[in-house]
């Protein structure tokens, strides 16, 4: 089976003797594996699982432990992530087991399947009798080993420490570790194991928490925090607090203490390139390039202005010269022949001259004569550019009917384009004036006019409001309204009220007989009385928001307190809103109270849903569970209390659990919390340390009891921890 790890194999396999035990530390987070009498494992790999397919030839391999992250761009693990043999501190998945152990044992210089070597392995507290014999048969039929005996880690880190006079023969285990926390008791170096507890937090739940956190927090970094950054991050910078409400009224006030509490991790940034100013060399250069261009450009405008020049003056030759030529045909003629040329008329020729003209003198740059600007002021109608709108039409042909409907159009379209200008010129004075009177009123009572202009604002936006909500309230009926809203003959006004009752009278006055209404000329003046054009009600809304527009301006001017009304802000453009470029700021990941609030579910379970004791309150309930030894048994108990495991390795630990644990005893009684002088590594070398004793293979369970006493001797096989 092709394995795939950075750690390297063992070769001295070879030159331990078959009576030397091999030692296993079978954690949930990591495993351990080493020879008996040593101070240190061989291998130490995490305790996953993975089997990718490789992308390029479709080959299963197995992944166990920690990898080379570069190596994963071979492999497709879409389809087959981390796994573990674990259900809590539970092994269960005895497939993945065996491809750790196959590792292990390959790892550690294992020639073949068989393993010739008694075995020493950890379980959990009280594991359960189905796992347990899983695990005596997966090392039995598997792998052949000789013998195999089982303790517990926590036991093994008590008794080693035990040894070097860190803890007593009587005191309590408390062991945080990656999935679960147990409290043992012991009594005279004896694990007594009706007294333990267990509750279902560990140091998974803490880094998965700050995983949590860290992800609300900044969610544009969401990818940066893997698992292996975090569990980081968690082991590097955070703590237990001894008064956690304390601690949290530090980082509320935001005093220069909590500043020196809080880390910060820098995400790799790239600083964007600044533009440094151009140089006057480069200022130069580019000032004669846009030099040259716009010499260019001007060279292609004169060019083009003396072709202009020469159409219009070969233009004007020519209809000079049809003037002349007209003078000398007679009167008789002369539809035949400006038929030929194009014209109706001697007066559309000399306005086409006069046009030519005056196009002419605009492109040499000349200026207008007194003439020109005369007819400019005139009416459009009185300089001859329509001469076919007066000529009947039984005297035009049928492209002059065509171009007398033109005219016709461009005449009223002019003449509407002069009356919108006028009008809008007459409405800029009557503002203009109204602004002025303003002023003068405001020069004389400023107060007054300010309270005056106020109320009548304040006077427009109500019946501005007031208009549009009746609009809008369309779909209510007179009859039974109980919401409030009003019927549509209610918001008619006057003129459209008129308008309905036409409408009402051209349908019905004519009885159930022969629709005769249009055979009149009088039936036609219903349209010109229901064009909305004599309808009060359709400009008055629109006078109305052009004073209050101007009111607002203008109180804009003299009160800077002032705020308009939503509608007129909102008619004007919004900015939007610009995008600051990103800082080195921006790729900072602060860590301020989730340095200890996220330790904090050691001791308060109940953040994460979880309803169980924590470590403070767990001690009380595994004493309580001991009763009754005897007062002076619980204080030994008191007195030693060993904390081991991955998650008791906080800064602020013990002394937590001191005060936490004070409050639950008796006033004075003896309180002492010590802590493994190495609580990763000194199960393993407690189990080492006990394989190594004479009478190790006594407490063995050997391949002929399996065979021969099968699982029941297993429900009932436990390991003695004094030799």
């Amino acid at each position: 089976m092709p394995f795939i790890s950075k750690i390297e194999r063992q070769s001295d396999y070879h030159l331990f003797p078959s009576t030397t035990p091999i030692v296993i530390d079978n954690g949930a987070s990591y495993f351990r594996i080493g020879w008996a009498g040593e101070a240190e494992p061989r291998v130490i790999f995490r305790n996953i699982v993975q089997r990718p397919r490789h992308k390029a030839t479709g080959e299963t391999v197995t992944i166990v432990g920690d990898h080379d992250p570069a190596l994963l761009r071979y492999f497709d693990c879409t389809r087959s992530g981390p796994r573990s043999a674990f259900d809590s501190n539970v092994v269960y998945q005895f497939e993945i087991m065996e491809y750790i152990l196959d590792f292990a044992f390959d790892r550690l210089g294992a020639n073949g399947s068989r393993i010739d070597h008694p075995v020493l392995i950890t379980e959990c507290v009280c594991n359960p009798v189905q796992s347990r014999s899983k695990m005596a048969e997966l090392l039995f039929e598997t792998y052949g080993v000789p013998s195999v005996a089982f303790g517990v880690d926590a036991a093994f880190s008590y008794k080693y420490n035990q040894q070097l006079g860190v803890c007593a023969k009587d005191g309590l285990a408390l062991c945080p570790g990656f999935t679960t926390t147990h409290v043992i008791p012991f009594i005279d170096g004896e694990p007594v194991y009706k007294g333990s507890c267990r509750t279902n937090i560990g140091g998974y739940h803490i880094t998965d928490y700050l995983k949590q956190l860290l992800s609300l927090k900044y969610p544009q970094h969401m990818a940066r925090f893997t698992w292996e950054k975090v569990e980081d991050l968690k082991m590097e910078h955070c703590y237990i607090a001894q008064d956690y409400f304390s601690e949290v009224r530090l980082f509320q006030k935001g005093d220069k203490e909590a500043e020196d509490k809080t880390r910060c991790w820098q995400l790799p940034w790239i600083p964007p390139p600044t533009e440094e100013p151009p140089s006057e060399e480069e200022i130069a250069r580019k000032a004669a390039i846009k030099e040259r261009q716009g010499q260019r450009l001007r060279e292609m405008a004169e060019a083009k202005r003396s072709s202009r020049i020469n159409e219009l003056e070969n233009e004007l030759h020519g209809l000079e010269f049809l003037l002349q030529q007209l003078e000398h045909v007679e009167e008789h003629n002369i539809p035949s022949f400006l038929s030929e040329t194009g014209y109706v008329s001697k007066q559309e020729i000399e306005s086409a001259v006069q046009k030519v003209t005056q196009s002419l003198r605009k492109a040499k740059g000349e200026p207008k004569g007194d003439q020109a600007e005369a007819e400019e002021k005139t009416d459009p109608a009185t300089n001859e550019r329509f001469p076919l709108i007066n000529i009947p039409d039984n005297m035009l042909t049928p492209e002059q009917l065509k171009e007398k409907r033109r005219q016709l159009f461009l005449k009223t379209t002019s003449e509407g384009r002069q009356r919108a200008k006028q009008k809008r010129f007459e409405s800029e004075l009557e503002r203009e004036r109204k602004n002025q009177q303003d002023e003068e009123k405001r020069l004389e009572n400023p107060e007054l006019y300010l309270e005056q202009l106020r109320a009548k604002y304040k006077d427009l936006s109500e019946k501005v409001e007031q208009r549009k909500r009746l609009k809008t309230n369309g779909n209510h009926t007179n009859g039974n309204n109980f919401s409030g809203g009003v019927g549509r003959g209610e918001r008619l006004n006057a003129a459209q009220r008129e308008r309905m009752r036409l409408l009402t009278t051209a349908a019905f006055d004519r009885g159930k007989g022969e629709d005769t209404f249009g055979a009149r000329d009088e039936d036609w003046q219903l349209y010109k009385l229901m064009s909305k054009d004599n309808d009060d009600d359709d400009e008055g809304p629109d006078q109305d928001e052009a004073e209050m527009a101007r009111l607002s301006s203008r109180l804009q001017e003299i009160d800077p307190t002032f705020v308009p009304k939503l509608e007129i802000v909102t008619s004007q453009p919004v900015e939007v809103p610009r995008l600051r470029p990103l800082t080195k700021e921006d790729f900072q990941i602060l860590l301020g109270v989730e340095r200890f609030r996220c330790p904090e579910i050691l001791f308060r379970p109940n953040w994460i849903a979880v309803d169980q004791a924590g470590l403070d309150e767990m001690t009380g309930v595994s004493i309580r569970r001991l009763s009754p030894v005897g007062q002076e048994v619980e204080e030994r108990l008191t007195n030693s209390i060993f904390i081991t495991g991955g998650s008791c390795l906080f800064p602020g630990m013990s002394k937590r659990l001191v005060a936490g644990i004070r409050m639950i005893r008796p006033c004075g009684s003896p309180i002492r919390v010590v802590k493994a002088s190495d609580p990763v590594l000194d199960a393993w070398r407690g189990a080492a340390a006990y394989a190594t004793a004479p009478q190790f293979l006594t407490q063995t369970f050997s391949r002929t009891d399996y065979y021969e006493k099968g699982e029941d001797w297993l429900r009932r096989y436990q390991l003695r921890y004094t030799l």
